[in-house]
């Protein structure tokens, strides 16, 4: 059996209309070429600007590319589709709607939710949002909010789930959890997933790979494989000498962090 879910970047390039740079045009993303392996993980990180949330629209189908390609196993990328779920760093659930309709309502518009009532009976439960179906939004935390919005995603069984960092407004014990629940899920659902995240901690401590992009234009500098064993201890030689090389890759390493990037390091 085949395995769902292969992401193939082909010299993907991107530009945008911008008054102040040369042409009338800022070139943000530049030749990236990547092979993502179905059911894996990765995380996308680099400076602010480079390109990473660019990118995974680009990947979703929301944006199209200047130059190059994408494709999702085997067949170019030409739009959004039911094959490609998105996470946003914001809920964006409806507020009028409870927590389960929200996570229904993708499957009541495709008309199929008599049929798979249980698929949203399972996926509330594998979240952990047992007893809170019947809330508002409003009524819940942050970290519910981010664990419907995931199974929002996921219930439609996307062969791929695009995260734009999704846990970047939680506070740092929740992110921490939720952390651990999407890594979770993933293990579970063998769903394709890519992360863009500023924390590089963050990027070493869910994945399996880390893309690192240079600032803008982003290109690719480094692939970084991550082999940890689970669970992983954050404090770890190892785990530290990852982070060590993610910053060695942005150049950071012996000269400090611009102003602007200190993000980078939480």
């Amino acid at each position: 059996m085949v395995e769902e879910g292969h992401i193939l970047i082909d010299r993907v390039s991107k530009s945008f209309e911008d008054a102040n740079a040369a042409g009338g045009r800022q070139l943000i993303l530049s030749g990236i070429s990547l092979d993502i392996a179905p059911g894996s993980f990765t995380s996308f990180i680099g400076p602010s600007g480079c390109g990473k949330s660019t990118l995974l629209r680009i990947i979703s189908g929301f944006l199209f590319p200047d130059g190059g390609k994408v494709e999702v196993d085997g067949k170019k990328v030409e739009g959004p589709g039911v094959d490609r779920g998105f996470m946003f760093q914001d809920h964006v659930l409806f507020p009028w709607l409870s927590i389960y309709d929200n996570i229904a309502f993708g499957l009541k518009v495709q008309g199929t939710y008599e049929k798979r009532k249980e698929d949203v009976k399972e996926i509330i439960h594998q979240v952990g949002l047992d007893g809170y179906e019947d809330h508002y939004p409003y009524q819940v935390s942050g970290g519910m909010q981010q664990r419907a919005s995931l199974a929002r995603a996921l219930i439609g069984h996307p062969k791929i789930l695009l995260l734009d960092e999704p846990l970047g407004a939680l506070d740092a014990f929740t992110r921490m959890t939720m952390q651990e629940e999407i890594r979770r899920v993933w293990e579970k659902s063998h769903t394709t997933m890519i992360m863009v995240t500023h924390d590089i901690e963050e990027a070493v401590y869910m994945a399996q790979k880390v893309v690192v992009l240079s600032s803008h234009p982003g290109r690719v500098i480094k692939e970084i494989p991550i082999e940890l064993k689970r669970p992983v201890d954050r404090e770890s030689p190892e785990f530290t000498a990852y982070k060590t090389e993610i910053l060695k890759a942005l150049h950071y390493g012996e000269n400090g962090l611009p102003e602007d990037l200190g993000e980078v390091v939480s």
